[in-house]
């Protein structure tokens, strides 16, 4: 961000800083801060954010080429260094009905990832079955914690907490899960872990299957058929497979055709929802189909 902003974030008390779930850049508005009890604007004593910090904010993070960034934006955001992402809203042009660029970016939403270690340890035991993993879908609203706590339980069954060791293949298409920065993971997804980073997944999943020998296949977010195609092809491989979807409960997820479409691959839903403002963590059994 400009320094203007970025100074005065470095700024604010480690509580807040802690609290912190997303940086929002509103062109014409002041900057605000979301966390789970809602947004809030703690900058009114700075100018409202401009078309042209907007426009250096992309820059900055697509190192001075959004251009070539377009074809991770037409997923929904860029990945940065550290696993966070951020989205956009703006005026579109297209090419063949397929979004080719942006112009007069109108907002910047930064996703600011983070590690909770520890934060599967109720829910990992509950998905352990035989000494060995069950394919699981973690269920929750947007931004509630699905992919924190994907990354807790890759990380515990790479390390053989709770349970033996785990090869795990994790097929990272937006680099949120491992974050990984010249090969290394930024974030700690354990010492048998195999990632790749900016493939389909559907395209991760063949190779790493042919590949490595995986137990555990991890996705992030199962939303098309070619990703609902790979959970298939790595069931029918022998590996379980963990996953995360968008839903507030299991009968939400069997309204849709999709996951109708995938018995037997999962056995378990782990579910994340809010209460008072804290998360609370649940798992069922779940049979796709």
């Amino acid at each position: 961000m400009p320094d203007v902003y970025s100074d005065a974030i470095g700024r604010l008390s480690d509580d807040i800083r802690l609290l912190a779930e997303e940086i929002r850049l509103r062109a014409g508005q002041f900057l605000s801060i979301a966390h789970q009890g809602g947004e809030e604007e703690l900058f009114t004593h700075l100018r409202p954010v401009t078309a042209h910090d907007l426009t250096l904010t992309m820059e900055n993070a697509t190192k001075g080429s959004l251009h070539s960034a377009i074809e991770s934006i037409q997923r929904g955001f860029v990945t940065i260094e550290g696993g966070h992402r951020l989205a956009i809203c703006g005026r579109a042009l297209l090419k063949d009905g397929v979004l080719s660029h942006v112009r007069d970016i109108s907002s910047v939403c930064i996703r600011i990832a983070r590690e909770k270690k520890g934060v599967a340890r109720s829910v990992l035991p509950k998905l352990i079955e035989g000494g060995r993993i069950q394919g699981t879908l973690i269920l929750s609203p947007p931004g509630v914690g699905k992919t924190t706590l994907l990354r807790d339980i890759i990380r515990m069954l790479s390390c053989g907490e709770a349970v033996a060791p785990h090869r795990v293949s994790v097929a990272d298409e937006r680099g949120e899960l491992a974050g990984c920065l010249g090969g290394i993971p930024q974030m700690d997804v354990g010492p048998r872990t195999d990632v790749w980073s900016g493939m389909p997944k559907s395209e991760a999943a063949v190779m790493m299957l042919r590949g490595c020998s995986p137990q555990v296949l991890a996705l992030d977010e199962i939303t098309a058929p070619q990703d609902a195609a790979a959970a298939q092809m790595s069931f029918g491989c022998g590996a379980a497979v963990l996953a995360t979807a968008h839903a507030r409960c299991v009968e939400d997820l069997r309204r849709r055709p999709l996951y109708r479409s995938l018995p037997g691959i999962f056995t378990r839903a782990a579910v994340i929802s809010l209460e008072n403002g804290k998360r609370k963590y649940g798992v069922s059994n779940f049979e796709g189909g």
